[in-house]
């Protein structure tokens, strides 16, 4: 493999962060566990689906038996009616990395939202006022009344770069590129700093398409088989409006009209809803893969040309180690 590390003359003042990313499905959370034994370091999640109580099954949120003791940042934080967007994210993050770096641990930073991620290592930084409420509001409404292909034309005219970027169902991510501009930030393109902001190794997991994909359709099968459906209603039953931002994703707002609605033939619905959300996780692979590519600083590994995650944590902790002693 071709290495080369995330520094140049100016790292020796910069934090150190550990990075692996990857897609829906690729395997992260193993090798990432693995990797945080090794290193004795813990493990933050770039997820934003993962930040959220209850939401278990559908966001593929590691379970205490997985996690293997490590301790893990930004899981189970808030509850399912919040709301969490970039600059919590960075906030957050910032501060758990500076505070690990100060203990002497390389921080694990584990996810697949490329924009928290690439916002992150790249410096970018949010107007500092809080988000506007009262206009997401509007866009919501306005959506209901015109269509998200209305809001995502909104969107091509002030950042077109984002728009041709986000799919027209990524409602969500649609209209936090419009609080950006509406706050006054500038584009993710325009803000970004030239060199990383963190003196880092970026490791990123790729699966040939129709392995990954195979990969995404078992995994599905499987949340179906551990209860995706009971945890709806449990949340649904605990109070949890299906409107909320958590609900949103996918997984979750599949099911919900199955669930909610007065659907006669329930068993076909829960089918159709099943293939629905191997379909939205398959294409949301795919964004993920598309978003990766503005990271020219990704180390990419094929976790099935190794026998297992062993063989494939070793390869990398060997590269990690490289990076750790230049």
């Amino acid at each position: 493999m071709n290495f080369a590390s995330c520094k140049n003359d100016k790292t020796a003042a910069r934090e150190k962060l550990l990075v692996l990313l990857g897609p829906t499905a690729s395997g992260k959370t193993a090798l990432s566990i693995s990797l945080a034994k090794a290193l004795g370091t813990e493990i933050i999640s770039g997820d934003s689906m993962l930040v959220y109580k209850g939401f278990d099954i559908g966001s593929a949120k590691p379970t205490t038996e997985e996690m293997s003791g490590i301790r893990h940042h930004m899981i189970d934080i808030l509850p399912p009616d919040a709301s969490f967007n970039l600059m919590d994210f960075l906030q957050q993050a910032k501060a758990i990395i500076t505070r690990l770096n100060q203990q002497g641990k390389i921080p694990l930073l584990v996810g697949g939202t490329g924009l928290y991620i690439q916002s992150l290592l790249e410096g970018y930084e949010l107007n500092s006022q809080s988000e506007d409420a009262a206009y997401r509001n509007y866009l919501e409404k306005l959506a209901e009344e015109k269509g998200r292909e209305y809001v995502h034309g909104m969107l091509a005219k002030v950042n077109p770069q984002a728009a041709a970027r986000l799919h027209i169902n990524d409602f969500r991510r649609i209209v936090r590129a419009l609080e950006v501009h509406h706050l006054g930030g500038e584009q993710l393109s325009q803000k970004k700093s030239r060199e990383l902001v963190y003196d880092c190794y970026v490791a990123g997991l790729t699966w040939q398409r129709n392995k990954l994909y195979d990969r995404i359709n078992q995994r599905v099968n499987i949340m179906v088989e551990q209860g995706l459906q009971q945890e709806i209603i449990n949340l649904l039953e605990s109070g949890v409006a299906p409107s909320v931002q958590a609900m949103k994703g996918i997984g979750y707002k599949e099911l919900l009209p199955v669930l909610t609605g007065n659907d006669v033939d329930i068993a076909t619905g829960l089918q159709e809803a099943v293939a629905k959300i191997q379909q939205n996780s398959r294409h949301f692979a795919k964004r993920q893969l598309t978003w990766y590519r503005r990271m020219p600083y990704i180390h990419w590994y094929q976790p099935e040309l190794y026998k297992n995650t062993g063989m494939l944590a070793d390869n990398l902790l060997w590269d990690v180690q490289r990076w750790i002693n230049k």
